[in-house]
């Protein structure tokens, strides 16, 4: 018998200010995939103008990725993930998951759903995870700007 992997995506946004988490399982890591989730991030936070902080990877510069209206990617330097904010999200779950074996997707997305609960119930959790304080300073200064 041989090993067969299947994978399953975490697309992650974090808002600076009020540590609202936007998540969503996805299954790669291609521009539609992408896509989709800058709809899904559109609806859940509405009207207005959002930057969207990404790293360069390849899926978030596609040319198949259409951005919603008032939506703006916010490219970081190559080989820079330490900039991020999301990625501490990544760092915390991976904490929790590592080393784990599970046999079926659905395994995997139940974890990762138990670990993201502790955020939606907590904001604060993840405000201290991702509150960088230059990008809460730059959100609150664009914010007052355009008050």
């Amino acid at each position: 018998m041989q090993d067969e992997y299947e994978w399953l995506w975490l697309y992650a946004a974090v808002e600076p200010t009020t540590g609202t988490g936007i998540f969503l399982l996805l299954p790669t890591l291609e521009g539609q995939c992408l896509q989709l989730f800058l709809r899904h991030l559109r609806h859940e936070l509405g009207k207005g103008p959002i930057g969207v902080v990404l790293d360069s990877s390849g899926s978030h510069r596609s040319g198949e990725v259409r951005w919603p209206r008032g939506m703006h990617p916010l490219y970081l330097p190559p080989y820079s993930p330490e900039l991020n904010p999301a990625e501490q999200v990544f760092r915390h779950i991976r904490k929790h998951l590592s080393n784990t074996v599970f046999t079926t997707l659905d395994e995997l997305q139940s974890a990762l759903i138990d670990e993201l609960q502790q955020f939606w119930e907590h904001p604060t959790v993840l405000l201290q995870l991702t509150g960088y304080p230059w990008w809460v300073e730059t959100v609150n200064s664009n914010i007052s700007s355009h008050s």
